[in-house]
């Protein structure tokens, strides 16, 4: 499965282009989305790469038992924030 990145999240978060989120990830401003995939629990279905509060973000749609549920992921530590 292909994951795409979006340049709209939302109004509290500016998503990068995919070039942008390629450049942020090749000069370790962001951990690759495969390093990030182990923090959370059922399959991405969507990914953006998103500046807000200053730091660079995965703004995920995980499915889950039937359920899709969104979360945000610290792009640099993996941490989950919300």
């Amino acid at each position: 499965m292909a994951l795409a990145f979006s340049a709209t999240t939302g109004a509290e978060a500016a998503c990068l282009s995919q070039s942008e989120a390629r450049a942020a990830v090749s000069s370790g401003e962001a951990r690759p989305l495969g390093s990030i995939a182990g923090a959370v629990s059922g399959e991405i279905v969507r990914a953006d790469l998103c500046r807000e509060g200053g730091r660079l973000v995965y703004v995920l749609s995980v499915l889950t038992g039937g359920r899709v549920a969104n979360m945000v992921v610290d792009a640099r530590s993996g941490r989950v924030l919300r």
